[in-house]
């Protein structure tokens, strides 16, 4: 009798807190500097919550591992929802297990799927605009010549990808070289310390044209906020498609009603006029789900990667 009590008042305790919910202040973590193309999409929605909410959300960029270690701190963080992650889930859930030998955390278990959010941005080729490659011909052509076929650089799990698979179909032998902020990648590219990025079509459409030049987007079919941008498939690079999608997840646990508070909350967001106008401008597209769809996806989208990176012959780290 006194545990039947005891398992109604803890019932009664968390429908109680999640019809409160939320009292206080949220804490929305990044996994990437800010600044990044993940740190603009973050805030945004962050700003959006917080009115809607009607509480703080404030963002903690936390960067580090290719998005290990923000996503290692939600998952390890209290389930009361007030530790949530807006994150490129393609990446640092369902790539981190096929690129790491080992992760602090399971990305199926120790994190609540809340809801799809958008599907995007494109990861896009980038070279030095002072460089004379138009396109991804030219550039290889450049890169053949060079010992070890030169560098490239990459902040994340899908730009890792993206690079290798390149190289693989190329018949490159390019050197990865990693980075915490794509800051630091753009200073190494203007200084011929490396000689490509992969990054997201979100900083590198933010960039002036006459720092960087985008010679390919890695989407099946080309972006309408990039429409001049080829894609590698027209290029010569066979089914390449890389399109990387985002999820909000918080950590195992996290009471059920939170979960639907927060799900309803983001795609209300992604129903204003205004997401829709910022998306575009973003280079990514709305894409609502639910926490069903969202678990859904992450089982399938985990095998997916793999592929890619049994592809891209990309030895775990």
């Amino acid at each position: 009798m006194r545990n039947l009590l005891g398992a109604l008042f803890f019932l009664i305790s968390l429908s109680a807190a999640a019809q409160d919910y939320p009292t206080h202040e949220i804490r929305s973590v990044c996994n990437f500097t800010a600044g990044s193309g993940a740190d603009i999409l973050v805030r945004y929605y962050s700003d959006k919550l917080s009115r809607l909410a009607g509480r703080p959300v404030i963002v903690e960029n936390r960067p580090g591992a290719q998005g290990l270690v923000a996503t290692d701190f939600v998952a390890k963080s209290k389930p009361d929802g007030y530790t949530i992650m807006l994150t490129p889930a393609s990446s640092t859930l369902a790539t981190a297990p096929h690129i790491f030998k080992q992760i602090p955390f399971d990305p199926q278990k120790d994190l609540a799927p809340v809801t799809t959010v958008v599907m995007g941005p494109a990861f896009t080729i980038a070279v030095d605009a002072a460089k004379p490659y138009k396109n991804v011909d030219d550039l290889v052509k450049a890169l053949k010549p060079k010992q070890g076929n030169g560098f490239y650089g990459t902040q994340s799990n899908s730009g890792q990808v993206t690079g290798e698979l390149f190289k693989q179909m190329a018949g490159l032998k390019t050197t990865y070289v990693p980075y915490k902020a794509t800051t630091d990648a753009l200073s190494s590219l203007l200084s011929g310390e490396v000689d490509f990025l992969t990054v997201d079509a979100t900083w590198g459409s933010t960039m002036h044209p006459q720092k960087i030049r985008l010679i390919a987007v890695t989407t099946a079919k080309r972006t309408a906020s990039l429409p001049d941008i080829p894609t590698m498939e027209e290029q010569g690079f066979k089914d390449f498609d890389i399109t990387p999608w985002w999820g909000v997840v918080v950590a195992a646990g996290t009471p059920r009603p939170i979960i639907d508070k927060l799900a309803g909350w983001f795609n209300q967001i992604n129903t204003m006029p205004e997401t829709k106008e910022f998306l575009a401008r973003s280079v990514v597209e709305v894409f609502p789900g639910s926490p069903e769809s969202m678990a859904a996806l992450l089982k399938t989208e985990t095998e997916r990667w793999g592929r890619f990176v049994s592809l891209a012959k990309i030895e775990k780290m």
